[in-house]
């Protein structure tokens, strides 16, 4: 991350499950930076809450597609629904926005990895993205 981030951990439902959220979050140059993760402890809850990830994310600044490509983290588990999304949209104040999203698995524990902000391009974004990996 391009600032030292914040450690935060909350419950959330994610897909109907009511589990744990780990959220690593900074802000540098107006844009913020964010990688969350949570174990949803069983594999059939892994496609439904990595779509819901998506959902809540584009649902959070109204966003339209711009993009989208499977992901590519290295040691991932493979997952039709683990993709990068290119999205534009709205702040709650009305201010366009951009945003860079990957959501993705590993076993039963779902990942979302976000830059947000007024140009959250892939210059910007490709930092954070290509350093993530699934460590053994």
């Amino acid at each position: 991350m391009p600032c030292k981030p914040l450690d935060q951990q909350r419950r959330i439902d994610l897909a109907g499950t009511s589990v744990a959220m780990r959220m690593l979050s900074c802000s540098a140059d107006d844009h913020v930076f964010a990688v969350a993760s949570a174990d949803v402890g069983d594999p059939a809850r892994v496609a439904p809450a990595l779509q819901a990830l998506t959902d809540a994310a584009r649902a959070n600044v109204r966003a339209s597609v711009v993009g989208e490509q499977p992901a590519a983290v290295p040691g991932m588990t493979p997952q039709d629904h683990a993709r990068r999304w290119r999205l534009r949209g709205q702040l709650p104040d009305a201010r366009p926005v951009a945003e860079q999203l990957q959501v993705f698995a590993h076993g039963t524990r779902v990942f979302q990895a976000s830059v947000i902000g007024p140009a959250a391009d892939d210059a910007r974004a490709a930092p954070l993205f290509d350093a993530l990996r699934i460590l053994p």
